[in-house]
């Protein structure tokens, strides 16, 4: 790949900009003066027209007739000229005023509004916001798809952001992939936070190009007038010194100039994930993980039901053993106990007995006694660790990292089929006492069930919370929904709802029933909701906060 040339100076980009619009300007000054032109010849012709008229009489009819014509032709001609001359006039006036690609308005018009905003602002002590948006990895686009198809990106960009703004507001492509916002009579700094979360999420809905599908993330540094800056100027260069910063922060998309304190910066949301995968993914390459994605979880879930069959066919015989296994501990614990209690009664006997031999035989008594309670109470631990239990790898996991790899493993489904992801997570760290990989597995096998029976373009969220000492994990979808009878057996073995079978007929119904086991294995629970068929689902995960690991644990 031949390197770009050095883009030229900003000084050298500024003469040029200055001699093209002069170009322009001198263009339209010579339109006009071809409309004024036209315009003195159509009132020559409506003279001509007057005059005709005067000398009726005088002419004979034949003479009319061929003076109307003429008079009817040379007024088409200079109606269709006066109309070419307004249109390229008003053409001419728009590419002054307006980016070429996107339609935007360009820096020069951008600057005037935003100054009469200003003004207007300073008049009525009102407040404006400027966002300063950075389309990221944009480079990549050119880079890996050519020019043409990063031109169409900045049309859709362009798109995006006009949709979630007011009549009143104002955005302009400020140069390349950089793009300003103008919120005008703002009440509060939030409201600037609220249109940038609209941008985003605007921004992060996929779309195709070609056999390509893109999804857009961006950086916005936003500042407030007059609280950062009474000039265009001043605004535009902190709004994007506030847009590095939010760049350069961990699962971040806005911050604001004030101070530069966390309060002021923007969280992550439904862009946390996106941050993370390609911008552009190939259409094929997506197929083809969603593909292997789905082989692999039907392998580990035919797996997990081959270990459930053969774990039925072995539960009799284990039941039979460890029945007969807590006999023979009862037995043995009770012939062992038996002797116990007389051997207590002997050594209170021996308690008044004087003479050093009696203290003697005491003390042996007494510490036999207390060995073999120690044996009993071993037995009997023994029973009861006799019932097995999942196996767990315990130790200390950070939620988002997980929460991270998750999405990650789930991401090729949901993009195949067009659907839209959120993710939402509380701005402090949440640790957790827990097995990585089985809270991988768990919302692994969620979030491709929601994806599954969603339709193409729907909607998907991931939420966490904290609630006490639990932490509150939803996965919620627009989907297909459960129906009320069979709400209460998602978690059973082998149960599928007569509607998702006809909606997608791939599974065996086992994945949630997974779920619930991996979840109660941590000391959590998982329960769904759902209005009905056609209005989503959504399923809660309640995780303890302070796990005490249980013995059969494997630390």
């Amino acid at each position: 790949m031949t390197p770009h040339p050095p883009a030229p100076p900003i000084s050298e980009q500024i003469v040029q900009a200055s001699i093209e619009l002069e170009r322009l300007r001198d263009e339209g000054a010579q339109v006009r003066a071809d409309l004024d032109e036209a315009r003195m010849d159509l009132r020559s012709l409506h003279r001509e027209v007057e005059a005709a008229e005067h000398h009726l009489e005088t002419i004979d009819a034949d003479g009319l007739i061929e003076a109307n014509e003429e008079l009817v032709l040379s007024s088409l001609r200079a109606r269709g000229d006066a109309d070419t001359c307004a249109e390229t006039l008003e053409e001419v006036s728009k590419s002054v005023g307006f980016d070429t690609l996107t339609a935007l308005p360009n820096r020069e018009l951008f600057l005037d509004r935003f100054t009469q905003a200003i003004a207007n602002a300073k008049r009525h002590g009102g407040q404006l916001a400027l966002l300063f948006v950075d389309l990221n990895n944009f480079k990549a686009v050119n880079d890996t798809l050519g020019h043409a198809v990063g031109d169409d990106v900045l049309k859709q960009a362009a798109r995006c952001m006009t949709s979630v703004l007011r009549e009143v507001d104002t955005a302009s492509r400020h140069g390349g992939d950089e793009f300003l916002i103008l919120l005008t009579d703002i009440q509060h700094a939030s409201d600037a936070t609220v249109v940038a979360e609209k941008v985003v999420s605007a921004l992060g809905m996929p779309f195709r190009i070609g056999d390509h599908v893109i999804r857009m993330t961006a950086s916005i540094g936003i500042c407030v007038y007059p609280k950062d800056g009474d000039t265009p100027e001043s605004l535009t260069d902190r709004a994007d010194a506030a847009m590095y910063r939010a760049k350069r922060l961990p699962r971040q998309y806005f911050a604001f100039h004030a101070d530069g304190t966390d309060g002021d910066i923007g969280r992550s949301r439904g862009a946390f994930a996106a941050h993370r995968s390609p911008v552009v993914i190939q259409y094929d390459t997506a197929v083809a993980e969603h593909a292997l994605r789905i082989d692999e979880l039907r392998e580990a879930n035919e797996r997990l039901v081959m270990a459930a069959l053969s774990a039925q066919e072995l539960q009799a015989a284990a039941e039979k053993a460890q029945a007969r296994q807590k006999e023979v501990l009862a037995l043995v614990a009770h012939e062992l106990r038996n002797p116990l209690t007389p051997l207590g009664i002997a050594a209170s006997m021996l308690q008044g007995s004087g003479g050093t031999d009696m203290a003697r035989m005491r003390q042996i008594i007494e510490q036999q006694v207390a060995h073999m309670t120690r044996l009993v109470g071993d037995l009997l631990d023994l029973s009861r660790s006799s019932m097995g239990k999942l196996r767990l790898h315990v130790r200390t996991v950070q939620l988002a990292r997980v929460v991270v790899d998750a999405v990650d493993a789930s991401r090729p489904a949901m993009d195949t089929r067009l659907q839209h992801f959120r993710l939402r997570l509380p701005e402090q760290a949440i640790v957790l006492e827990a097995d990585p990989m089985r809270l991988v597995q768990i919302l692994c096998n969620l979030l491709d069930n929601a994806s599954k029976y969603t339709p193409c373009e729907g909607t998907i969220s991931l939420d966490a919370s904290l609630e006490d000492d639990k932490v509150l994990i939803r996965v919620v979808d627009s989907g297909i929904g459960i129906s009320p009878e069979a709400l209460h057996r998602v978690f059973e073995l082998f149960s599928q709802d007569a509607h998702a079978i006809g909606f997608n007929s791939q599974g065996l119904g086992i994945g949630l029933t997974v779920v619930r086991e991996l979840v109660e294995a941590h000391g959590g629970t998982v329960t769904v909701n759902s209005a009905g068929v056609g209005l989503g689902s959504e399923f809660v995960i309640a995780l303890p906060l302070h796990r005490t690991p249980r013995a059969d644990d494997a630390m």
